[in-house]
């Protein structure tokens, strides 16, 4: 089964062809970085007309690494939702439209379903149930997976997600949009020890997180002692990546074992986070917890992981011949 996955929710314009959901034969993503990043985060209007512009060359790039044409596909899967109105229309309107051109199924899906189960492309995958923890630009979600389509939310963040906070706090350091690799980067270089900066809602058996006290104490940082450079700004990158993966790697290993959970999944943008992997790695070693970890690549937005949640909402009876665009749609 030959899935085209489509993916415009946000940013990212991207287009893959996955095979039987589990084999990605290509995955093509136009990023708009550079587009946003002199206004410090993405304008949805600009991303919408870039994902105008770019939807179809990225659609043909992809079919053309799989070595495939449109008449080779038994399903198109498309994002509607969540994410930026204007985006999404343009991904659905597409598969929409290939869909009646061609006769060729569609199937919208949810943008979070996506990250939840792009670990499903490594090369040894999580069969359910599993716990998967979203962490990304503008969601930081728990989420217990008990089966393909079966998701129980059971925590989240209370105010800002930590990609946003790892934006915010890089727009007050001078550092470039997105926040996440030039903080990253610069914090390995850094004493992750040398600021204590807070840790919201650490608290036995609560799985939310909150992340708008640690920007606030950054920017009281600041305030108080002016913007760092060189030792002093890694030192600062390295103590407030330290609060953020501490905090989402604690809690997820905790309701872990609150749950009786043996296998976690990492997704989402800030999922790519190098000191995040590596706390979740070390704390879940000593609990017997295994962790499943897709690469980089498979963490930010792509098509691949929408191939593979329209396949598997396929294989439980999903038809949805007319999908319509929900930017706040959750699982």
């Amino acid at each position: 089964m030959r899935v085209l996955g489509l993916e415009t929710s946000c940013d990212e314009t991207a287009a893959a062809v996955v095979e039987d959901g589990r084999r990605a034969l290509s995955d093509v993503v136009s990023t708009q970085v550079d587009i946003h990043r002199r206004w410090g985060g993405v304008v949805p209007e600009l991303a919408s007309r870039n994902h105008v512009v770019q939807v179809l060359p990225v659609v043909d790039e992809a079919l053309r690494r799989a070595g495939c044409s449109l008449q080779d596909l038994d399903l198109i899967a498309v994002t509607r939702g969540p994410g930026l109105v204007g985006a999404l229309l343009v991904g659905v309107q597409l598969g929409k439209s290939l869909s009646v051109a061609t006769g060729i199924p569609l199937v919208g899906v949810n943008h979070l379903e996506g990250h939840l189960l792009a670990a499903r492309l490594l090369p040894t995958p999580p069969d359910p149930p599993f716990l998967a923890l979203v962490v990304s630009g503008g969601h930081t979600s728990l989420y217990a997976v008990k089966d393909f389509g079966q998701y129980t939310r059971v925590g989240s963040t209370r105010d800002d997600a930590a990609g946003e906070a790892y934006d915010k706090v890089a727009r007050l350091l001078g550092l470039p949009y997105p926040g996440g690799l030039p903080i990253d980067r610069l914090a390995q270089g850094g004493d992750p020890r040398a600021i204590r900066f807070p840790r919201a809602l650490n608290l036995p058996g609560v799985f939310d997180w909150s992340f708008s006290g640690l920007k606030t104490a950054v920017r009281n940082h600041v305030r108080a002692h002016g913007v760092p450079e060189g030792q002093a700004l890694a030192d600062l990158c390295a103590s407030f990546q330290e609060a953020v993966a501490d905090s989402l790697s604690r809690k997820l290993v905790a309701a872990a074992r609150a749950l009786g959970q043996t296998d976690v999944v990492l997704c989402g943008g800030v999922a790519a986070n190098s000191r995040l992997r590596a706390l979740t790695l070390e704390r879940a070693a000593d609990r017997d917890i295994r962790v499943h970890l897709p690469p980089p690549a498979l963490c930010t937005d792509n098509g691949a992981m929408i191939a593979v949640a329209g396949t598997e909402a396929w294989r439980r009876g999903a038809r949805d011949t007319n999908p319509v665009v929900d930017a706040g749609w959750t699982p």
